[in-house]
């Protein structure tokens, strides 16, 4: 059976420790000019069904890198956007390509893909969980700060996919987690008591971020919830991460977003360019994570 990477429980800490060790390698390699090319000859199938920059360009560009072939696929161009039973579609692109990406709504869209694919499948999103974010996150603290392991991270904002990937997240790599979220937007409830020993509820984000290494948010009206936006800028009120609430925290937090960012409302004005903020270098360590993760899914293929 082919190895899937849908959310941060499909690996081991040891290998995700290996993963995370293996991009901070790819990134220093890459900055030296090393060319590095083990996968001359393989294809990566791009499904995307959500709009995407980051994920996008890194992934194309990793596999570029690798001297592969990124083969990207929009619904509007495929036969799954016309109605094609999504098992159907994964056996079909599978037996045509090396490795798969998805990014897509329902969690189970992709694992019912997975579990019909010959060949790995990467979660690139989905509602439920955003796993190669949190690689490109945790690669970026330890190359800012060390280990994560033991520290207190604070998550401000939704109850969404980051906020759920950060609890699986605070069980694979050793840490803590705060999470500040308004009535109505709390993370899943399952989670919570299932890593309760890792994470807690704490309703004011000043109190939350007290003694936090690591400060992360997110956008408060993510993809698909545009119609929400007046609703949550109502709703977020008083949960803006500024300069003023990272004061509270350690004294070398760093503060992290996926992106993008909506400046002025879940982030002041000039929170990116504050020299705690380490966005620019998480943005750029996805291409660097997840090129670790597509050679560790592919270690079996890696041209001698």
């Amino acid at each position: 059976m082919p190895r899937h990477f849908l959310n941060l429980l499909d690996a081991s800490k040891d290998e995700l420790a290996f993963i995370i060790l293996r991009a901070s390698q790819l990134r220093q390699m890459q900055k030296s000019g090393e060319v590095y090319q083990p996968f001359v000859g393989r294809t990566m199938a791009m499904i995307f069904e959500k709009h995407s920059t980051r994920t996008r360009v890194s992934f194309e560009a990793g596999m570029s890198q690798f001297g592969g072939h990124a083969l990207f696929l929009s619904p509007a161009t495929i036969q799954l956007g016309r109605g094609e039973p999504i098992e159907d579609s994964a056996r079909v692109i599978s037996s045509m390509v090396d490795i798969v990406v998805m990014r897509t709504f329902e969690h189970d869209r992709i694992c019912n893909f997975a579990n019909h694919s010959s060949v790995p499948v990467i979660n690139a999103l989905t509602d439920d969980y955003h796993p190669c974010q949190l690689l490109s996150d945790i690669q970026t603290f330890n190359e800012h700060r060390g280990s994560i392991a033991g520290k207190i991270v604070t998550w401000i904002g939704d109850g969404n996919n980051m906020c759920s990937s950060y609890m699986l997240a605070a069980e694979q790599f050793d840490f803590y987690l705060n999470i500040a979220s308004p009535d109505g937007y709390k993370p899943n409830a399952d989670l919570l008591n299932r890593y309760k020993h890792r994470v807690q509820l704490i309703d004011k984000p000043a109190e939350a971020v007290k003694e936090a290494h690591l400060v992360v948010t997110d956008v408060w009206a993510s993809m698909g919830q545009e119609q929400e936006q007046q609703k949550r800028l109502r709703d977020f009120a008083g949960y803006q991460v500024d300069e003023n609430l990272l004061d509270l925290a350690q004294p070398d937090v760093l503060f992290m977003h996926c992106l993008p960012a909506h400046r002025g409302e879940e982030i002041s004005q000039n929170l990116l360019d504050d020299p705690r903020s380490v966005v620019w270098d998480e943005a750029e360590n996805r291409l660097h994570a997840q090129k670790a993760l597509v050679e560790f899914l592919l270690q079996d293929k890696i041209r001698a």
